[in-house]
């Protein structure tokens, strides 16, 4: 998955680079491949799990700062009166 497009000609996973040229992954990229190796596995080709993981990534984060402002005015909420 490193290097490949991911549709609109991006690639989804580009590692940075060490000074002797090593490739060096995140944890985030790591996980990116490993869903990406998931969805190959299933038999999706690569074009369309790299297009899933592109859409997937922030729709995640989107779910996760909306389920973050639903705790925030929950603790906001005055104390229902009894």
């Amino acid at each position: 998955m490193a290097g490949q497009s991911g549709g609109a000609g991006e690639a989804v996973i580009t590692p940075l680079r060490s000074e002797g040229g090593h490739r060096r992954y995140s944890r985030y990229q790591l996980r990116i491949a490993a869903r990406a190796r998931e969805l190959v596995d299933q038999g999706t080709p690569n074009e369309a799990a790299c297009r899933i993981i592109v859409l997937e990534d922030p729709c995640e984060e989107a779910q996760r700062i909306n389920a973050e402002y639903r705790r925030a005015a929950e603790a906001a909420k005055p104390p229902a009166a009894a």
